[in-house]
């Protein structure tokens, strides 16, 4: 394997860029191109921190690199302060479509708070409608060249607000133009799924998707919680589930691990985790394990049967994108395009559609590792 100076990689005479790929966990304000945030920032008469993309590229990296989520979800103040328009929503949601198509995803779900995009006057269906018609632009854009992208909204309601109902009903009345599913964000630590207990109900109820952010800045309370009271189907990073793992005696390769409970209801019922394996070191969310990529429990949660998915958290924030997570991956790892691909499955598998639009992800996965 090769990484070349593009970040692609090649794994056994292929390149990794040109795979398909499923997103899961990618959120809008945290991938906005650095160019587009100074133009948007002139055009508002608001200051960026850097003048030219590549040295806001380098400012949102430094910023990110605190080893604490608090620290991370500091540097959004400057991407949300240019997303309070419909026109700046549309744009930055169409340039996301193109960015994830040009890296080789066929389906991504994009997650982001529309109670955060309200100072400029926009209404919480404006704010929907707009990214909506960014997503389907893209869509069309991407056609265009000859490719094809699917991309469906998570509606995210902020942890430390009291909107959950409020953006539960907004996300339900928009299931059959474009949104998909439903999430919470924000600060993990002290903002359990439970708060939210009347909008899970109310999901529940409606039969609507529902994924949370668990296992990150918080560990095994918060992934029960979101379990229990939130009836999530797929767990936000979920890393720290690795904390219910007893590794009881090693020897080479082979590692005994005695299950908590936990541990065992989310392997055992295939539950997916979203893992972001850069923005997990950036946040401290795999600190326990160590501060390198090596020392992550992705690789033990894969080995151990956990239904494991790659996703790049924050692209912008991360300096980062889905190729190159999996690139990073496979020099920790060592894995061949056979692991690369079942990780791709288990997203495929994951997703909020129907299962017949599942099963058509998974062939098209299927076809481009074959081809």
């Amino acid at each position: 394997m090769t990484i070349e100076q593009s970040g692609d990689l090649t794994v056994q005479g292929l390149s990794l860029r040109a795979l398909p790929k499923i997103s899961l966990h990618d959120h809008l304000d945290g991938g906005v191109r650095p160019q587009t945030i100074i133009e948007l920032a002139d055009a508002q008469g608001l200051s960026a921190p850097a003048k030219d993309a590549e040295s806001l590229r380098r400012w949102f990296a430094k910023q990110s690199d605190a080893g604490s989520l608090v620290e991370y979800l500091k540097t959004f103040a400057l991407t949300t302060s240019v997303m309070q328009s419909a026109e700046s929503l549309q744009r930055i949601a169409r340039e996301f479509v193109e960015d994830l198509a040009a890296d080789g995803v066929i389906y991504g779900e994009v997650r982001w708070a529309p109670e955060q995009h309200l100072q400029g006057g926009l209404s919480l269906v404006q704010a929907v409608e707009a990214v909506q018609r960014g997503i389907e632009e893209g869509e069309d854009a991407v056609e265009g060249t000859g490719r094809s992208i699917r991309v469906g909204q998570l509606l995210s309601a902020m942890r430390q607000a009291d909107r959950g109902r409020e953006i539960a009903e907004l996300a339900v009345s928009f299931r059959d133009r474009g949104v998909v599913g439903f999430d919470i964000a924000g600060p993990e630590d002290g903002y359990p799924a439970s708060g939210f207990r009347d909008a899970f109900d109310y999901l529940a109820g409606e039969f609507f998707p529902v994924t949370v952010h668990a296992g990150e800045a918080a560990g095994l309370s918060s992934i029960r919680s979101a379990l229990i009271d939130g009836r999530a189907l797929r767990l936000g990073h979920g890393v720290r589930i690795a904390e219910d793992l007893q590794i009881v005696d090693r020897e080479g390769d082979d590692v005994q691990v005695q299950f908590g409970d936990l541990a065992r209801w989310v392997r055992d019922r295939e539950i997916p985790l979203e893992l972001s394996p850069s923005s997990n070191l950036q946040t401290g969310a795999s600190a326990l394990w160590g501060d390198e990529l090596a020392d992550h429990p992705f690789d033990l949660l894969y080995q151990l049967g956990f239904a494991v998915t790659v996703n790049t958290d924050n692209r912008t924030m991360s300096e980062t994108s889905l190729t190159r997570e999996l690139a990073l991956l496979v020099d920790a790892f060592g894995y061949d395009l056979e692991d690369l691909e079942a990780f791709q499955f288990n997203a495929a598998s994951a997703v909020f559609l129907p299962v017949e639009e599942r099963e058509e992800l998974v062939e098209i996965v299927a076809d481009g590792f074959d081809a």
